[in-house]
């Protein structure tokens, strides 16, 4: 191949490897598979009457599939920056895309390069590096420090945003343009004009960003387009990594938009096979102020309307059945290689899509079409055998991730730096409740509705607690919202604003206020090493005598 794809193989160089995993002698590797945008009952396991997903099928059959897993922010970067720290987003502070996350962050590949664990990307983050915390620093960007932390504490072994055709360097991937190349393709932005773009009969190029042209075949032939690209690529660096323990994150950049797919996955999905838009006109009669700002957005306009949603849920469809059959690709692979008995196999995606339910599109608020994700763990330890199969109803957020892949290598716990909870315990046949309740947050500072609105930057937010049952939604300088799923499981009444359910209102905020104390930026020691301190005689052996009367006092608390 290229000298582009040599250069993104190499990486950075590693700390010394050891491969002392305690007592979990299995855990040799992690396979960590990320959608985006993917709903989570757009999968034949969750419920989906018309989408057969086979492959992601077997994953829950081999594990245990998380039926009520939220993310901590629904869009992309903040969400993401969560699954990769472990810690809410009020506490990695990365609020919304391209907000850096600050330099000090430990991230999963902090957690896991000291245990000898090469941790790599292949595919997207999102991340946007703190180039001014490392200028302060003096951390020269192409440093091996320097790349981790730009990389969200990943060795890039190939980075893919593909979040706009021209814009930073990670959405046009130099290496798969060199790749397209290769395969014919001389366009000057393949991933734009040929992956992401059809074509008509005279020639013309269809861009994919218009979802007018979503029910047309991309350019691209299956095998040249982003998903089976970027399975490739995955599998590059298996092969590469050879006998090393490894920890791959694998994240595709589909079913994000430009929602364009190609032959065959392109006609697949008639609208016979779509599932009915869920939406009423009550809530457009007098919605909650924010939600009634977001309903007004050029995407949510869109996808109120029918032709629309109907054109592009058949490509979205379409790139989800392709991305289930390179997830059986994969797997095959992993058979071949002997890797899938001491591979733990995380499956999940960083948000959902409204696709026009709620009169929304996009994601950004709270209802399930957005802020609920699924997530299979395919825990390949004997201890797990019990729970192969079960589908899961206890509350899970994205957070936990981290912990448990850390709990998963035999690392010790650092509670004081992750927020999330290991899912081993539950994997292992545990049925207690992980929690008593999810939280979310957003920041809406960046969108057009906060100015609508009148809002100040600083009171542009939004914090969701989910109970299991009820779903409230804290928004500052307005009346919160609230959902009982219990009798309204599609979240079409908002009950946040009638005095009958004032109470149950004020039971949630105690709970946000409650979960808002909590100690959040005390990273640096934990409970534990304070615990066990003698402050007194720990402050006399150091010198700093503070209220002693006489000298047989202080020899008195030495003692």
């Amino acid at each position: 191949m290229s000298g582009g794809w040599e250069e993104e193989r190499a990486g950075p160089e590693l700390p010394s490897q050891t491969k002392d995993f305690g007592t979990h002698r299995m855990a040799k590797n992690v396979l960590f598979i990320m959608c985006d945008q993917l709903r989570w009952d757009y999968l034949s396991c969750t419920g989906h009457p018309h989408l057969a997903t086979p492959n992601i099928d077997k994953l829950a059959e081999r594990g245990m599939l998380f039926d009520r897993t939220y993310v901590q922010s629904p869009i992309c970067g903040p969400s993401r920056m969560s699954f990769y720290t472990g810690r809410y987003v009020s506490s990695h502070g990365s609020t919304w895309n391209n907000i850096p996350l600050k330099v000090g962050e430990m991230t999963l590949g902090d957690h896991l390069r000291p245990m000898g664990v090469r941790t790599a990307l292949c595919g997207k983050t999102h991340m946007t590096a703190d180039a001014e915390g490392m200028r302060r620093l003096g951390l020269a960007p192409d440093s091996t420090i320097g790349v981790l932390v730009s990389e969200c504490g990943f060795e890039p072994f190939e980075r893919e945003d593909g979040l706009h055709p021209d814009g930073n360097r990670y959405a046009r991937n130099e290496a798969y343009d060199s790749y397209m190349k290769e395969q014919g393709w001389q366009d000057e932005n393949p991933w734009n004009s040929v992956a992401n773009s059809a074509e008509d009969d005279e020639g013309n190029i269809l861009s994919g960003w218009f979802m007018e042209h979503a029910d047309k075949p991309a350019r691209a032939t299956d095998e040249q387009s982003e998903t089976p690209y970027i399975t490739r690529r995955a599998m590059d660096f298996i092969n590469e990594a050879g006998d090393q323990p490894w920890c791959l994150h694998l994240s595709y950049i589909k079913p994000h938009w430009p929602y364009i797919v190609p032959a065959p996955y392109h006609d697949m999905y008639g609208p016979n096979t779509h599932m009915p838009v869920v939406k009423s006109e009550a809530e457009r009669e007098d919605p909650h102020p924010v939600f009634g700002a977001f309903m007004e957005e050029r995407v949510s306009r869109a996808f109120s309307q029918d032709h629309v949603r109907t054109r592009v849920i058949g490509a979205y469809m379409g790139l989800i059945k392709q991305l289930d059959d390179q997830i059986g690709e994969l797997m095959r692979f992993m058979d071949e290689k002997g890797l899938s008995d001491d591979t733990m196999i995380i499956f999940t995606s960083d948000h959902g899509d409204y696709l026009g339910d709620h009169w929304m599109g996009e994601k950004e608020l709270f209802h399930d079409p957005s802020s609920r994700i699924p997530l299979i763990v395919v825990d390949p330890s004997p201890e797990a055998d019990a729970t192969r199969g079960i589908k899961s109803d206890t509350l899970i957020e994205a957070i936990d991730i981290v912990p448990t892949i850390l709990d998963f290598y035999g690392g010790k716990e650092v509670p004081h730096i992750l927020e999330g909870k290991s899912l081993l315990p539950v994997l292992h046949g545990d049925v207690s409740k992980v929690r008593d309740f999810a939280v979310s947050e957003y920041d809406y500072s960046m969108r057009d509705v906060r100015t609508r609105l009148g809002v100040e930057v600083a009171d542009a937010k939004l914090t969701m607690l989910f109970d299991g049952r009820w779903k409230y939604i804290y928004a500052e300088g307005f009346r919160p919202m609230l959902f009982d799923l219990e009798h309204d499981p599609d979240e079409r009444i908002d009950l946040g604003g009638l005095p009958d359910y004032a109470d149950q209102c004020q039971k949630m905020e105690r709970l946000f206020f409650n979960w808002c104390r909590r100690t959040n930026q005390r990273t640096t020691m934990s409970d534990e090493d304070i615990g066990g301190r003698n402050a007194s005689k720990g402050e006399a052996k150091v010198g700093i005598l503070i209220g002693y009367w006489n000298e047989q006092e202080l020899e008195d608390m030495k003692d």
